[in-house]
């Protein structure tokens, strides 16, 4: 799945993964960041609670959002395919100013969105310029390649992760999340060997890539990062390694970025929190360009 078409009259909106385990309680940085992208005291946030399996979900992010502020709150309680027959929900989505998928299982997530005209809307909707975020299994399944399984703790070898189609809000990268919390880059690293277009992002717990419709993203939250550019990849043992071999993979790129860091995700380049001024002029280069 690729990304809607931007309409001519506004830019795309901000896609926001996030590497699960976020701060629910105390200060919500993530979470306010994403409100305040959702219009604020005006925001009409939709939570799409499918990936888990606890029926507290949806109640659970509609409360936080609400008490942040959010004036219209409510989860659409899609369990199996035919509920995205239902045009009620069609009809949310479209009043919608934010969505946020949650956590839990990024295949019951795929399996059941997947080719419906809710995954068509929501592709729209964020074409249209609404932002929408996704923590864990919800920040996995916005990229058009999803990493639906794999191994932790492991080197880059053949077999260490498995791909699905994955929601498409994004062509530009592949994402993992509980990242360093549960040792994943060398199935990170694996991901991006099949396609060394794709920009790998391993993103931590607690922590956010808030992408803007420029492609430049900044790191907001505790923990970190990981980006990987295989864009200047010299040699790669994976078109002819043994399932379970070791890969050879040399000329990777690789970035750690904490809070503040920002990362352009077209020219592939990374900028530290206090480079306002080459930011800046990215920035203005992209305005104009």
């Amino acid at each position: 799945m690729c990304p809607a078409p931007v309409l001519k009259e506004s830019p795309r909106g901000f896609i926001i993964p996030i590497g699960g385990g976020e701060d629910r309680v105390r200060e919500r940085h993530i979470h306010r960041r994403f409100v305040e992208l959702s219009g604020g005291k005006g925001a009409d946030i939709v939570v799409i609670p499918t990936a888990s399996e606890l029926e507290t979900t949806g109640a659970d992010y509609n409360r936080i959002f609400k008490s942040l502020g959010a004036s219209a709150v409510d989860f659409l309680p899609i369990t199996k395919r035919a509920d995205c027959d239902n045009p009620r929900y069609v009809d949310m989505l479209d009043s919608a100013t934010g969505i946020f998928l949650t956590g839990g299982n990024q295949l019951r997530l795929s399996t059941i969105l997947g080719g419906t005209g809710i995954a068509q809307k929501i592709r729209r909707r964020n074409a249209a310029g609404i932002a929408v975020a996704g923590t864990s299994a919800g920040a996995s399944i916005m990229s058009e390649h999803m990493i639906a399984g794999g191994e932790s703790n492991s080197a880059p070898v053949v077999g260490a992760v498995s791909l699905a189609p994955g929601l498409g809000l994004t062509n530009a990268v592949i994402i993992d999340q509980h990242f360093t919390e549960r040792n994943r880059l060398g199935r990170l690293l694996t991901a991006s060997s099949y396609n060394p277009f794709l920009i790998g992002l391993g993103i931590d717990e607690d922590t956010a890539a808030f992408i803007g419709p420029d492609g430049l993203f900044e790191v907001v939250g505790s923990g970190t990062v990981t980006v990987v550019d295989a864009s200047g990849l010299t040699h790669s043992s994976m078109w002819d390694a043994a399932p379970g071999q070791s890969l050879s993979l040399l000329g990777l790129k690789v970035h750690v970025l904490g809070e503040g860091c920002r990362y352009d995700l077209v020219g592939r380049h990374a900028y530290p929190p206090d480079d306002t001024a080459g930011f800046c002029s990215l920035q203005n280069k992209s305005k104009t360009g």
